[in-house]
């Protein structure tokens, strides 16, 4: 499975986290886990399609798809062979450029043709309309920096304090939040709803969960000394956290394996 990361121009870093590919000609079926990680998505599918499993029950996949934040792992399978393209979107992107209400899309992965927004359909048209992806996204660059320009970016409070929970890894209160924002913690709580679509807290505890990861590459996995440095109050804490969201202890977890979870969550390779 080929995996590949593309950063955006400088000028779009507050919209887009970055671009992601995923390519395998092995059609075998293979289950893929996907954990938070504090981002939102639109993924474009132009191989075999994908089935998921949020709950209960498998069900396949659009091609073009909305990802909004998720609050536990869930699961991907693939049904053929893998040519997907992703954009990683900063976590207020979504409302910013589309006006959505990210609380009606937590735990959700939709249908993009299902969220009446022309701009989605037009992102779709750039990326099908070339015959290489780095073509494409040189379209998709200049579609979001246009965009971005027409809906009058301006930084929220919400903007302000998730910068500051990346900045503390997720490691600050919610009174330094407000503080940093000059809200008042109902307001904040309100502007997450919407921008977000998770509470000041939850998001901070999904940041700080994936720095741990950030730790593990650093050669740091003795779960004692991480907990500490993650800011739990013990290695029970740090270990029930992990566990939420990934559905298992750390020490049962593969954080070498070459797998979507850890490509999404180990930034440098």
């Amino acid at each position: 499975m080929f995996f590949k990361r593309i950063n955006p121009h400088q000028t779009l870093e507050h919209i887009i986290e970055c671009y992601w590919l995923i390519e395998n000609d092995d059609p075998s079926p293979k289950k893929q886990k996907i954990i938070p990680d504090g981002f939102t998505e639109i993924i474009f599918h132009f191989g075999d399609p994908y089935r998921i499993k949020l709950s209960s029950q498998w069900q396949v996949q659009s091609s073009t798809l909305l990802a909004g934040q998720i609050t536990r792992h869930f699961l991907l399978e693939n049904t053929g062979q893998s040519n997907v393209l992703g954009i990683k979107l900063k976590p207020t992107a979504l409302t910013h450029l589309f006006n959505l209400n990210m609380s009606l899309l937590t735990d959700t992965v939709v249908d993009a043709k299902s969220v009446p927004r022309p701009e989605i359909s037009i992102l779709e048209r750039l990326f099908g309309g070339f015959d290489n992806h780095e073509e494409s996204i040189r379209k998709v660059e200049e579609y979001f920096q246009s965009l971005a320009a027409v809906k009058n970016w301006k930084e929220t409070a919400a903007d302000i304090a998730i910068g500051l929970i990346f900045e503390k890894n997720g490691m600050t209160t919610v009174t330094e939040l407000c503080n940093a924002a000059g809200v008042g913690e109902r307001q904040l709580e309100n502007l997450f709803k919407k921008y977000v679509g998770l509470r000041p807290k939850f998001f901070s505890r999904i940041i700080r969960f994936n720095y741990i990861f950030e730790l593990v590459q650093k050669n740091k996995e003795r779960w004692s000394s991480l907990a500490y440095e993650a800011a739990y109050y013990d290695q029970s804490h740090f270990i029930r956290n992990f566990k939420s969201f990934t559905g298992e202890n750390p020490s049962d977890y593969a954080f070498h394996e070459k797998n979507i979870a850890n490509f999404f969550l180990t930034k440098n390779e």
